[in-house]
């Protein structure tokens, strides 16, 4: 199943962690073990790597091409392979997008340039996609950053993104803002045919599925796959009160992952991971750093509140 040509990203996808061992190396036997419980969870229709969650900005093209490997070797029999295009320039990006075709994803997530962050033309971003599109054939997840920081695409310059690269078939929705995320909502999925809005907005993610998203794909996805498939689940269904039921275990876990400073939102999901004894240890490669003992105890105490760790467990001293 990992190549799949044609096949429309939609549903839980979540993001998954990176583990390290404390020389900063890869720990594959870690990775291996956290792809299969990921995968395991009912209702995960993809999973995605080489992304922030697997702290794709301090990986090497090779370490890329090396995490991707394991992955499909991993779970590619069992559902589609999303790998992450994190590269300030567009001739970087076609080379991470043909070699993620090689290696067997079934899409690419497409980050913005960090360039953008002074400013961009509409033309400078059409182009960034071409060169992704021309390298590889398979569907393009756009990620949407929010506007204000320079990166996120105006809606107009998105509509030209979309006319000109019809293998953009989803966005990873981060706009941050609610107004704006229904009318992207609205406005992609009518298109013909239709482009998916996967909510990343995870701090906040019942409110947003309610708009009518077509899945989402979350870093917290790596923690909480089997809420995120439970709250999909009952939203689909029409079961309000089970949905809210759900999203109050997932609020405690939403309150501590996506809290300031936000750098930090993927160090706390492997010391969750740590806690509920998912991972050895929860080594982030610089410039992340170790969380200090109190930030690790709010972070085991979100998971107790979430009903996912019992009272019991032990406190960080």
């Amino acid at each position: 199943m990992a190549k799949q040509p044609g096949w429309v990203p939609h549903g839980v996808i979540p993001a998954v962690l990176l583990p390290f061992n404390e020389d900063f190396s890869i720990d594959e036997a870690s990775y291996r073990a956290h792809l299969r419980d990921v995968c395991a969870v009912d209702g995960v229709s993809a999973l995605t790597t080489n992304a922030h969650a697997s702290e794709v900005a301090s990986c090497s093209f090779e370490e890329q091409k090396r995490v991707l490997a394991i992955t499909v070797d991993e779970v590619g029999a069992r559902m589609p392979v999303v790998n992450g295009v994190y590269a300030e320039n567009g001739l970087e990006a076609a080379r991470i997008a043909n070699m993620a075709q090689d290696g067997g994803a079934s899409a690419l997530l497409v980050f913005p340039s960090g360039v953008f962050s002074f400013g961009q033309r509409a033309e400078m971003a059409v182009d960034h996609f071409r060169r992704v599109a021309d390298a590889s054939d398979l569907p393009i997840i756009l990620f949407q950053y929010p506007l204000a920081g320079g990166q996120g695409y105006p809606l107009a310059t998105l509509l030209k993104i979309l006319d000109a690269v019809p293998s953009v078939r989803a966005i990873k929705d981060w706009c941050s803002n609610p107004q704006l995320h229904e009318r992207h909502i609205r406005l992609l999925q009518s298109r013909s045919p239709a482009v998916n809005v996967l909510t990343t907005h995870s701090a906040w993610l019942m409110s947003s599925l309610v708009l009518g998203c077509a899945g989402l794909l979350s870093g917290s996805g790596s923690v909480i796959a089997a809420l995120q498939a439970q709250l999909w689940r009952a939203l689909q269904a029409g079961d309000l009160a089970e949905a809210r039921r759900v999203n109050d275990r997932i609020w405690p876990t939403a309150e501590v992952f996506y809290s300031e400073p936000w750098v930090d939102m993927h160090n706390r999901m492997k010391e969750a991971l740590v806690l509920l004894g998912k991972l050895p240890r929860a080594t982030v490669r610089p410039p992340l750093a170790k969380l200090p003992a109190a930030e690790i105890e709010r972070v085991r105490r979100a998971l107790v509140d979430a009903g996912l760790l019992g009272e019991r467990a032990k406190k960080v001293a």
